[in-house]
């Protein structure tokens, strides 16, 4: 299990293209607000034509971001970079240059057991060049993921090549309308991918996978505007707390508030997380009623999510409200 804040602190991970010509002037004037996390992404999003174009726009804000944070306060966001292929990060690294101190990691696209070994190869070279921590953030979706066949081998296979590495493994993140276009589905603003069968045990592997030593988070959710998007997108990210994820790729500055306000801590949560992390080691009970007396705190089995839910209420902070909203869901 991660003990270390900032694999918590992703939260909302804003895509944007990295060829976007007012990207920098947007993040050095906080117009995204200051609470979320930022990908620069030169796959899937721009033309096969126009890369080496983009990768010196991507450069150009960077050193623009980079220049005006030497010079004037403002939120810089965690900042990642989706590459195409491995050689790009070294390349991108060294194109930057003082300016690559701005860069968190990168993001693998499509991350297999074709590529795993050259990706993690560059990662582990990036850190020795830079002389910094700079980490990596593999995404499942591709479509060797789809074999029942394979699936639990390629999943074991790529977990202990990454655990080598693991402390640069920022976390694992799920191509949700990767694997839905495999299929040919897409689901409507009220419904949650966790309904789609096929897809939701695909992210169940995977949890059931990394879960126990990687934060892992949730798909994309692509609708920003509408008849009931926020009620939408709201009720997934409870769906994919409930499911193991921690954080979520985000396609609009309109999805950052409703994902930040998504993982917030209830009142509740956190007064018991206190409690079971304070217990009292030499007490002869290891369970007892929670502080509201509403349900069961045991130490032995709710420790794990205790430390995770202090570390969530560090990130997102505590809701407002007394009660548990999850137990008016259920």
């Amino acid at each position: 299990m991660k003990n270390d804040l900032i694999y918590y602190s992703i939260g909302a991970l804003l895509y944007c293209p990295a060829n976007k010509k007012t990207i920098a002037d947007s993040v050095i004037h906080e117009k995204f607000g200051t609470k979320y996390s930022l990908a620069l992404c030169l796959e899937d999003t721009i033309n096969d034509a126009f890369v080496a174009e983009a990768e010196q726009d991507l450069i150009r804000a960077l050193q623009q971001i980079s220049a005006a944070h030497q010079t004037q306060p403002f939120f810089l966001p965690k900042l990642f970079i989706r590459v195409r292929n491995p050689q790009q990060i070294l390349t991108l690294l060294h194109a930057a240059g003082p300016a690559s101190s701005v860069i968190t990691g990168f993001i693998i696209p499509k991350f297999s057991a074709e590529n795993a070994g050259s990706y993690i190869q560059s990662i582990i070279k990036a850190n020795e060049q830079s002389g910094r921590r700079i980490y990596m953030m593999p995404i499942y979706e591709s479509a060797s993921i789809i074999d029942l066949r394979t699936r639990y081998e390629l999943l074991y296979s790529l977990k202990e090549q990454l655990d080598a590495i693991e402390d640069l493994v920022l976390n694992i993140r799920v191509g949700g309308n990767d694997l839905c276009h495999i299929f040919g589905f897409r689901r409507h603003p009220d419904e949650s991918i966790h309904r789609i069968q096929p897809i939701a045990r695909i992210f169940s592997d995977i949890v059931t996978v990394y879960g126990a030593d990687y934060l892992i988070s949730g798909p994309v959710w692509e609708y920003y505007s509408g008849a009931c998007w926020k009620d939408g997108l709201a009720r997934e990210i409870r769906d994919d707390r409930l499911c193991g994820f921690t954080g979520k790729t985000v396609i609009h500055p309109s999805q950052i508030a409703v994902v930040n306000e998504g993982y917030q801590v209830s009142q509740a949560d956190y007064q018991d997380a206190k409690a079971i992390l304070n217990w009292d080691l030499d007490s002869a009970s290891f369970v007892s009623g929670n502080p509201a007396k509403e349900r069961m705190n045991e130490y032995k089995t709710h420790s794990r999510w205790a430390q995770r839910t202090l570390f969530l209420a560090e990130a997102y902070g505590i809701k407002n409200s007394g009660s548990d909203p999850h137990f008016r869901q259920l």
